[in-house]
């Protein structure tokens, strides 16, 4: 029998409805099962008044005062299960983002409001990735997000590969524009017409700008946060001299990517070129970061384009360099979007629900204040500010739950549910010893909490830091040896489908051709991911033709 754990419902509305196209038939029974929806309020009245006059009288209205309180309390506790990640990982992850109030769906179909613990998340994402562009020379800026749909028909490539995802804007001020206009699946043609307009020199190059943004890509199939009709992103742009300019940054971008989502995210992600066929359209080259999620599909989480000259020439963008000739600029585009937040619930979390890494983390550390008696309040209440004070002052986000309208246990898992890295136990008992009791969310039970820790400032700041940073060790060491036990090397296509068909990545040698590419996908389902930079030494032989091959590919089912 399939155990769950029950959390207590918080106030979403119609996040898992049945009608969003991204719960498949089967999740939204377990969802309906699970998810019961409350009576209105009008109901709900109507049913508490008959029970209370038909209960019979009480006696004592000491226990009236207490069946009161437990009513209450009750109410205000429904539970909400959290489907177990083996029985159904789709279902777990929505009910892990309704549980941890990190998003609701939008009133249009497809679309998603992100909520304020979940945009924190994004917020801390962009607090790190806005001083890594600014230390490379980048500039945020903004571009308009309605572009003349003949901008997107002016590079071939790029209009025939996002043509089935645009979204159309053919009427303002009442009347029918003259020229449609495309609401913002991307940013490069109207770049492209700016960078036009200043660009005129090698004074001038390079050029690089990024802006954080909104994207709307009519998808059919949606999920929260991975893929929705909107979302957010960073988009950088750049334009140099050079092809080896150009390179070079597009590299250097990937870098960082690689970096933050290994060193912040605790994610360990792949990182290597794509192939033709999942190149971007518009761009010469592509370069990404692959990361496996906890059912072992592969979420791309970052990508870095090599634009060449596509998009230059297709509009015009052009300088004179040091000779007095004129030149067409070469270009890079990369981004991040809010999908990453999809990819760290999918890494780190477990039947508890949400697990984050410290780094991420909006709250790093949670301090729950206990007490029975109200002459024990003050003494413990004051206890617990003081480390609030302690560990804000050393720069640890830190929160005090002392509210008194719900019990230490509902706080525990509450805040569980949440990815809190670490909790802090205040009690009576602690306040006289001078100490505090320390659980970790990613041990747990007992194993994870340590007693006796002292409230000396010194003692406990030093305590906190070091067990925040073995959190975030420990969680890339587990998502590591995850990720290595489920990559498989093949040296043939049936050992590849075999490979996928048990939900495993397969990596091989290959130099096999776009039809045979697309031919792995048709009959996997799996598509190459990428090819990894780091690659292994000696002779290969494609697994496919037979022929010599230059290098490896990764081949995965994805989100």
């Amino acid at each position: 029998m399939v155990s769950a754990l029950r959390l207590p419902s918080l106030h979403l509305t119609n996040l898992f409805s049945s009608s969003s196209p991204c719960i498949s038939r089967r999740s939204s029974a377990i969802l309906r099962r699970h998810h019961r929806l409350r009576p209105p309020p009008t109901l709900t009245a109507g049913f508490s008044a008959q029970s209370a006059a038909s209960s019979p009288p009480e006696t004592d209205d000491k226990v009236v005062e207490i069946d009161k309180n437990r009513a209450s309390q009750d109410r205000g506790n429904r539970e909400r299960v959290i489907t177990p990640r083996s029985q159904d990982f789709n279902a777990w992850y929505l009910d892990v983002i309704s549980n941890a109030e990190l998003a609701d769906y939008g009133p249009v179909r497809g679309t998603m409001v992100i909520r304020p613990y979940g945009y924190a998340i994004w917020e801390a994402i962009q607090d790190y990735l806005n001083v890594k562009f600014k230390e490379t020379g980048h500039s945020n800026m903004y571009f308009p997000q309605l572009i003349p749909y003949s901008f997107i028909e002016k590079e071939a490539s790029h209009v025939e590969g996002f043509s089935p995802e645009l979204a159309f804007v053919t009427i303002g001020g009442g009347k029918e524009l003259e020229e449609k206009l495309v609401v913002r699946p991307t940013s490069e043609t109207i770049v492209n017409h700016m960078f036009t307009q200043w660009i005129h020199s090698y004074r001038d190059l390079p050029l690089l700008v990024n802006q954080w943004a909104n994207v709307t890509r009519w998808e059919m199939r949606t999920k929260p946060f991975v893929r929705t009709l909107e979302f957010l992103w960073q988009e950088g742009h750049t334009a140099h001299a050079t092809p080896e300019e150009a390179e070079k940054e597009a590299m250097q971008m990937i870098d960082i990517y690689t970096k933050f989502a290994y060193e912040h995210t605790a994610i360990p992600v792949i990182a290597g070129r794509k192939s033709k066929v999942e190149t971007f359209a518009g761009a010469s080259r592509t370069y990404t970061i692959e990361a496996m999620m906890g059912d072992k599909r592969a979420l791309q989480a970052g990508t870095s384009h090599n634009l060449g000259q596509n998009f230059s020439r297709a509009f015009g963008t052009q300088f004179t360099d040091e000779n007095g000739q004129r030149q067409h600029v070469w270009q890079t585009s990369w981004a991040i979007s809010t999908r990453f937040v999809g990819g760290i619930i999918m890494t780190h979390g477990d039947d508890t629900g949400l697990m984050l890494p410290p780094r991420i983390a909006p709250i790093q550390v949670v301090i729950v204040p206990i007490w029975k008696k109200a002459d024990e309040k003050t003494g413990v209440l004051s206890a617990a500010l003081s480390a609030k004070e302690v560990l804000q002052k050393s720069g640890i986000r830190v929160k005090l739950d002392d509210s008194d309208q719900r019990t230490p246990g509902w706080k525990f898992n509450f805040w569980e549910m949440k990815g809190i890295p670490l909790r802090i136990e205040i009690g009576p008992r602690d306040v006289s010893s001078g100490s505090v009791v320390i659980s970790r969310r990613d041990v747990p039970g007992k194993q994870g909490k340590v007693f006796g820790i002292s409230m000396e400032p010194s003692i406990l700041e030093a305590y906190v830091k070091d067990k925040l940073d073995e959190i975030q060790s420990a969680l890339l060491e587990r998502a590591t040896s995850f990720r290595d036990s489920n990559v498989v090397d093949v040296g043939s296509y049936e050992e590849l489908k075999e490979a996928i068909s048990m939900g495993k990545w397969a990596r091989g040698p290959w130099s096999a051709s776009d039809a045979d590419e697309l031919k792995v996908k048709e009959e996997t389902g799996a598509t190459i991911r990428c090819f990894p930079f780091e690659q292994p030494q000696g002779n290969k032989t494609c697994f496919m033709t037979g022929n010599p091959a230059q290098e490896v590919a990764l081949f995965a089912k994805s989100y």
